[in-house]
């Protein structure tokens, strides 16, 4: 991490909020200002430009909307919640989905949010956790960690010395997910960045059942002790145990679990061997997800994340966050696996049957979009081919069939053909399910990357495949 960054992210960690905008009619009255701040810019433009050059008015409209993003910004820090939840969800499915000048938008919903001070969230836990549990506890006043639906505060259990996380969610969030999200969307249509004949509907349908189901922290509690569960054997994973007398609706309790982040110098500075095995670990973790168990943490956000170092080489990867944890019907995954396998053996008449199953192509799809979301398919498992496979272009693959993650082309090649798809031809909205799978492989593309490994995965999937029929 350069100074700059260190800086920034030294000021958010410093900086406190003394409140949020938590009532639905405050928030809808900032982003209403928002919106009618949008639609006058919009106004404007056209006036200003009537008489300019197609050069100068695409120049203008791009300062427009950077002018647009700053505004959100600066009206952003008391909104915290499932506006910045949201904004996130969206800019992930918007790389590939969304035209460049939606998502730039979206990504400014991404605010850089310091936590609320211990005054401003102390009501939230005095009204979520009885006074006898409190008295129990020794809790730490500065947040541990911020996000945009609750923030973390370390806690000591008095009687034992046990050191434990309170994650605690932050006042009405839930309350105002559906006037959040009609904000985007009026704001994006105001600004005319959503594509015209490109359904929305599943897309903002699926992110807010998302966003209720992570402001369920009993659900959560549930789900982080089904992956406690699953991976107790596997020495491998660590995964916090969730801590029920301390818990409620609204707080999450769990034991306190150390670890790196993945760009920590001290992981970055491990021999490639101990880095390919982590990276090797956290793909069978993804694919167990998806070929075994069929229930995947969607949210790939590196914070959800840590690595603990062992001495003996042992090292682990330590699982947080499983409110975004979404299980998928056999209808949907039968085919999807079917996909991946055919894409991976090069076997068109498995992948093709797969995804018009899944009502990604018909038949009476153009043949050329047709064969670019065939190469878009096939281009994805690049990393997974034979080194003799002539899909290889990049390069990538060494003779031992080891996959450079960090140094490759390969998203930039994806997003081109992504656009070729959405500019040449009316491509239905994908699948709902595919909205928040595609954001966790994406987060698995990244974690790879920021680890440089330099690994053959194809033996691995294979393993997963090969029970496909």
């Amino acid at each position: 991490m350069d100074d700059k960054k260190s800086a920034k992210k030294q000021n958010t960690q410093n900086k406190q909020l003394n409140k949020i905008k938590s009532s639905v009619f405050s928030r809808s009255l900032s982003l209403a200002k928002l919106t009618l701040q949008a639609g006058a810019s919009i106004a404007q433009h056209g006036v200003t430009t009537a008489l300019k050059s197609k050069e100068s008015k695409e120049e203008t409209w791009k300062q427009l909307l950077q002018n647009q993003a700053l505004n959100i910004s600066s009206e952003l820090g008391e909104l915290k919640g499932s506006l910045m939840k949201a904004g996130q969800m969206l800019s992930m499915y918007g790389e590939h989905f969304l035209p460049p000048e939606a998502n730039q938008l979206l990504k400014s919903l991404q605010h850089d949010s310091p936590p609320l001070s211990w005054e401003a969230i102390e009501p939230s836990l005095l009204k979520n956790l009885p006074a006898e549990k409190r008295d129990l506890l020794e809790i730490e006043k500065e947040a541990l960690a911020s996000a945009s639906m609750g923030q973390v505060h370390r806690a000591r259990i008095k009687a034992t010395g046990e050191s434990i996380v309170l994650k605690i969610q932050y006042p009405n969030v839930d309350r105002a997910i559906d006037s959040d999200l009609r904000a985007i969307r009026t704001l994006l249509s105001t600004l005319k960045l959503l594509p015209k004949d490109f359904n929305m509907d599943p897309i903002f349908a699926e992110v807010r059942e998302m966003l209720v189901q992570e402001t369920d922290y009993e659900l959560e509690a549930q789900l982080t002790e089904q992956f406690y569960d699953r991976l107790a054997g596997d020495s491998r994973y660590v995964v916090p145990r969730v801590l029920r007398e301390f818990s409620s609706p609204k707080i999450l309790a769990t034991s306190f679990e150390r670890g790196l982040r993945a760009d920590d110098t001290l992981i970055q500075s491990l021999p490639q061997e101990r880095r390919n095995r982590l990276a090797l670990n956290f793909l069978d973790l993804y694919f167990k997800e998806i070929f075994d168990w069929g229930v995947v943490q969607t949210d790939p956000h590196a914070g959800n994340y840590r690595i603990r170092i062992d001495p003996q080489g042992r090292d682990q990867l330590v699982l947080f966050d499983f409110g975004a944890t979404r299980s998928y019907d056999l209808n949907f995954l039968t085919p999807y696996r079917r996909m991946v396998k055919g894409s991976l053996l090069n076997d068109r008449e498995l992948f093709l049957q797969a995804a018009r199953d899944l009502r990604f192509i018909r038949d009476n799809d153009d043949p050329e979009l047709q064969k670019l979301f065939e190469e878009f398919c096939f281009e994805t498992v690049e990393p997974f081919i034979e080194h003799s496979d002539p899909r290889n272009s990049d390069g990538q693959i060494d003779v031992d069939g080891t996959y450079d993650w960090k140094n490759t082309t390969l998203p930039q090649r994806l997003s081109k053909k992504v656009f070729q798809i959405i500019r040449g031809f009316h491509f239905r909205t994908p699948p709902r399910e595919m909205i928040f799978l595609d954001r966790k492989t994406g987060g698995v593309f990244i974690f790879l990357s920021v680890l440089r490994a330099k690994i053959r995965g194809r033996d691995l999937l294979l393993k997963y495949t090969e029970r496909i029929s």
